[in-house]
């Protein structure tokens, strides 16, 4: 298998944290604080939030991932084929795609439950930075074996995740919640008009 090809997994990844980048950043544009912080009820998160609660998590998933990530390479665990999720990482990432059913609707974990009203430009920079941080990571360890090298996922206790699933989830978790920030916004120009 050529480099090239081995890598193409690692090219659609950057790809999609650079479709997730895109829509955050259209998503914000020319959105106002008052709009940007607006919620559609008590409890619910507003555009800011759902950009904050991305920054945490990706934070909190990355800093599960590295040890492992470090050890791999301490073992010379280089890429055996394509790092692309096993059948229950695609079924799991495939359950945090949108649009979001209610079925699979759960509350954040407390570790990463957005900040109670952040400013929308803080929220949007602390997203864009971890990206770049995810970004970083995966040009770190593209080399390595992403399918087979396992790490402890930080809110499901007793599961481990291989490092493929881990990013998948990453940008599938975007995704999901750019679409919410979304359906917010609509709400929200829908309420001031």
């Amino acid at each position: 298998m050529s480099k090239m090809r081995e890598l193409s997994d690692v090219e659609e990844l950057k790809s999609q944290l650079e479709a997730a980048e895109r829509d955050a950043l259209a998503l914000v544009a020319d959105l106002t604080e008052e709009l940007g912080g607006w919620r559609s009820k008590t409890g619910s998160w507003s555009v800011a939030e759902c950009l904050d609660h991305l920054a945490s998590t990706n934070r909190v998933y990355l800093d599960a991932m590295k040890q492992p990530a470090i050890h791999a390479r301490e073992l010379g665990r280089t890429r055996r084929g394509p790092g692309v999720p096993g059948l229950l990482g695609r079924w799991f990432v495939g359950k945090m795609e949108p649009p979001v059913k209610a079925a699979f609707r759960i509350k954040a974990p407390r570790s990463v439950e957005p900040r109670l009203a952040p400013p929308l430009a803080h929220a949007f920079a602390s997203f864009t930075a971890s990206q770049d941080e995810v970004r970083a990571f995966l040009c770190a360890y593209a080399d390595l074996d992403l399918a087979a090298v396992r790490f402890p996922n930080p809110f499901v206790r007793g599961i481990r995740f291989s490092l493929a699933t881990g990013l998948h989830v990453i940008t599938a978790h975007e995704r999901r919640h750019l679409w919410q920030a979304w359906r917010v916004r609509r709400a929200a120009e829908g309420e001031a008009s």
